[in-house]
């Protein structure tokens, strides 16, 4: 999980006896799926956008590394380090160094930055039509004078010509009133970039008339939150037929490993809830993959590592 080596894991992977499972389930839930409502939603094209780690990024990730050993030997203190500790910093440095160091230097190709040049160039194209952006992260949330991810997005978006009120945290809304307030706004195209966390930006947000894009900075712990984030934008009522959902990968760090598991969760309960008859028994993955081995493709940059344990797994 902190982005080197490989670790051989048993787990639970099959369920059996889905069709009696899902006729108890039935008995006290009512399930509607997407394709069964069939909803005026626009169609969306999911973008990876995968970014080089920089020399410092390396470094530290090896540093977890050399940590996350000692733990699993045995040879640190619990209540001095930790496998806890170590991936809520790999989440951090995955995402930007500097929410670990303010003093470290801004990676010109980091997520942040490649996320930042992307709604730019959406925010020009668009600029006749109003249309408008959300970017989800839940880490480094506003905080007065402390690094973060927010201030840093808002100041790098005014300086390439963003209007610095038409940009928006939905932190700033802190009532019910002022909440609904910023979302009429951002309906009108009157605010075109909102940035906020999965939790605040999720559930009961209304404000997908002129969204045309969703960025992903980060990756949330489960596939629900997943899902309200695209519920934002794949929603009825918005004008646009086409939109784009943007998920940003920092090679060789914990954000493939992560993107993987949570891919892994919801390809396993979309076999479960889902408008055809279950079937009797369910893997926990649609087809034959080895997680470590399609994260270490997608974090290594390397297909023969994703086709070797490919292979091992069809041997075995």
């Amino acid at each position: 999980p902190e982005g080197k080596g490989f670790q051989n894991k048993t787990r639970f992977a099959k369920f059996y006896n889905l069709p009696e499972l899902m006729s108890l389930t039935k008995e006290f839930m009512d399930v509607k799926t997407p394709d069964m409502l069939n909803l005026p939603v626009p169609n969306f094209e999911v973008v990876i956008e995968t970014v080089p780690p920089s020399q410092q990024q390396k470094k530290m990730i090896n540093d977890l590394v050399e940590r996350a050993e000692a733990v699993r030997s045995g040879s640190v203190n619990a209540e001095t380090d930790n496998m806890l500790n170590i991936t809520n910093e790999g989440r951090k440095i995955a995402l930007d160094v500097r929410v670990m160091d303010a003093a470290l230097p801004d990676h010109p190709d980091s997520k942040l930055n490649r996320c930042v040049r992307n709604v730019v160039k959406i925010y020009q194209e668009t600029r006749e039509q109003q249309s408008t952006q959300l970017i989800f992260c839940d880490s480094s949330t506003p905080k007065k004078g402390v690094f973060n991810v927010y201030d840093d997005i808002k100041k790098k978006l005014i300086t390439q010509g963003v209007k610095k009120e038409e940009i928006a945290f939905i932190h700033d809304a802190a009532t019910d009133d002022q909440k609904e307030a910023l979302f009429e706004k951002v309906r009108q195209g009157t605010i075109r970039i909102l940035l906020g966390s999965t939790d605040k930006l999720g559930v009961g947000t209304n404000v997908q008339d002129k969204l045309i894009a969703s960025h992903d900075l980060d990756v949330p712990w489960r596939p629900s939150d997943l899902e309200q984030r695209r519920g934002r934008i794949v929603r009825r009522g918005n004008e646009n037929p086409n939109v784009k959902i943007y998920r940003y990968v920092t090679q060789g760090t914990f954000d493939a490993y992560m993107w993987q598991i949570i891919e892994n969760k919801q390809r396993f309960i979309s076999q479960i809830i889902t408008s055809k008859a279950p079937l009797r028994e369910a893997m926990d993955a649609d087809e034959v993959v080895l997680e470590f081995g399609e994260m270490k493709a997608a974090a290594m940059d390397d297909p023969l590592i994703k086709e070797k344990l490919e292979l091992d797994n069809q041997i075995a």
